[in-house]
């Protein structure tokens, strides 16, 4: 079911949408809501229920101005934002900022990101952990993954990336445009840094504070580590392959 957003939405900071993709999330939503309108007063927020078999969506709807989508069915964090990009193009929306569900991310430093955006006049901006600012940095596992996409960018589409797994991020209405139409189901965070360089956007980083998660585990365990990072460069190659033709 889809709640519907007053008329004034487009009040704030330059027409942006937070969107905040939750599957079960129950422990972490109503702080992440709580904090997001704390910080972010002006901005509408959408949370994309990604078939949760807790009470995320119930705990979302407690919230006045929150608009709640419901997945029939599970498709992955992929999938939760793909939804909200189309989302936000068809209620015109000029900027998107991705919040997860966890509480990781600070809704506080959403400044710095439009900050970084305007300065360096790029299509998407990442906030990462890795750039001069104390943060919880993830397991060293992940933090080995992250390297290797590093090297990747670099040879690949001539970036430097520093945290290409962060999934804190702001885009404009040029980069919604191609994630609307192309966004991988799984992991798509370091395989959409390749394709909107492939279309010619621009992709920049400022440094952040994240956190680490107080509820929940995350679904890139170290078992499934190998598995991913196949996954992800596999889609990579692939996203290259296709933008050459």
């Amino acid at each position: 079911m889809l709640q519907k957003l007053g008329p004034e939405r487009h009040n704030g900071i330059a027409d942006t949408l937070i969107v905040v993709p939750a599957f079960n999330e129950q422990n972490n939503i109503r702080g992440v809501l709580r904090e997001i309108q704390a910080s972010l007063p002006e901005v509408d927020i959408l949370v994309v229920n990604d078939c949760s078999h807790d009470s995320t969506a119930v705990i979302a709807r407690e919230f006045d101005g929150v608009c709640v989508i419901d997945l029939p069915c599970n498709l992955g964090i992929g999938g939760a934002m793909q939804t909200g990009f189309k989302y936000a193009l068809n209620k015109d929306y000029q900027y998107v900022v991705q919040v997860d569900g966890d509480g990781q991310h600070v809704p506080s430093e959403v400044g710095a990101l439009f900050e970084k955006m305007q300065q360096e006049r790029c299509d998407m901006v990442i906030g990462s952990r890795f750039l001069g600012v104390d943060s919880f940095r993830t397991t060293w596992c992940r933090r080995m993954g992250i390297k290797v996409f590093y090297c990747l960018f670099r040879a690949l589409v001539n970036t430097r990336i520093t945290d290409g797994t962060s999934g804190f991020r702001l885009y404009n209405r040029k980069s919604l445009q191609v994630l609307a139409r192309f966004y991988s189901s799984d992991y798509p965070e370091p395989d959409a840094i390749v394709l909107l360089k492939k279309h010619g956007l621009r992709v920049a980083e400022v440094g952040v504070e994240m956190r680490q998660r107080e509820h929940g585990e995350s679904s890139i365990t170290p078992i499934k580590s190998p598995y991913y990072m196949a996954k992800v460069i596999l889609t990579i190659l692939f996203s290259c392959a296709r933008a050459r033709r």
